[in-house]
C-alpha cells in the first residue's frame, strides 16, 4: 500500500472508520516517513492548544464602506499647508511679542542657608521629641505588662504552693516521714 492511500489528518483526528484505520495502523507501523507526517499533527495541535482564544469580531470592514475613505484632512493637501502657516505665524507672534522677564534683587544666599539651618533643626528637635515621647509610652507599656506577668506568676505560685502543703501536710510532718522510711 503506498502512503498516499492514507488519509493521516482524518486518523489523527479520529475520523476515519475502523475499516479504514487498521490498515492505516499497519502502515503507520513500517513506514517512518508516515509516523513522521503524524508526529507534525501531533506537533501542530499542541502549538495550537497554547494560543489563547481571541473573541470573533463583531464586524468585519468591506473596501466600500466609508471606514477606507480618507478623512477630510487627508482629502487636500491645502489643508495642511494652512495648518503649517499657522504654526509658522504663531511661533512668529510668541517670538516678538515674548519679553523675557527681568532679573530681580539679588538673593542672599547665606540668609537662605541659615534659615534652611535653622527650619531643618526644629523639625529634627520635633521629631526627636516625638520619639521620645513614643519610646516612654512604649516601656511604660512594657513595664506594665512585666508587673502584670509577674502578678500572675505570684498567684501561680501562691495557689501551687497552697495545693502542695494540702496534698503533703501543712506542719511539713509528711516530709519527715518520706525522708525517715527511706
Amino acid at each position: 500500500m503506498s502512503c498516499t492511500s492514507h488519509d493521516w489528518k482524518g486518523y489523527f483526528l479520529g475520523e476515519l472508520p475502523d475499516e479504514e484505520r487498521r490498515p492505516a495502523e499497519e502502515h503507520l507501523g513500517s513506514c517512518p516517513d508516515c509516523r513522521e507526517e503524524l508526529e507534525r499533527l501531533r506537533l501542530t495541535r499542541a502549538a495550537l492548544e497554547t494560543l489563547e482564544d481571541e473573541p470573533i469580531p463583531q464586524r468585519i470592514a468591506f473596501v466600500s464602506d466609508r471606514v477606507f475613505e480618507p478623512r477630510w484632512w487627508q482629502r487636500s493637501p491645502q489643508w495642511a499647508m494652512l495648518a503649517a502657516g499657522v504654526l509658522a505665524l504663531a511661533i512668529l507672534v510668541h517670538a516678538f511679542a515674548y519679553r523675557p522677564v527681568q532679573a530681580g534683587p539679588g538673593v542672599d544666599l547665606a540668609a537662605v542657608q541659615t534659615r534652611i539651618e535653622s527650619e531643618v533643626a526644629r523639625r529634627v528637635a520635633a521629631s526627636e521629641q516625638r520619639q521620645q515621647a513614643v519610646l516612654r509610652e512604649a516601656v511604660a507599656a512594657v513595664e506594665k505588662k512585666s508587673e502584670f506577668d509577674r502578678r500572675v506568676d505570684q498567684v501561680k505560685m501562691e495557689k501551687t504552693l497552697e495545693y502542695l502543703q494540702k496534698g503533703h501536710g501543712s506542719d511539713g510532718a509528711g516530709e519527715q516521714r518520706a525522708g525517715g522510711a527511706r
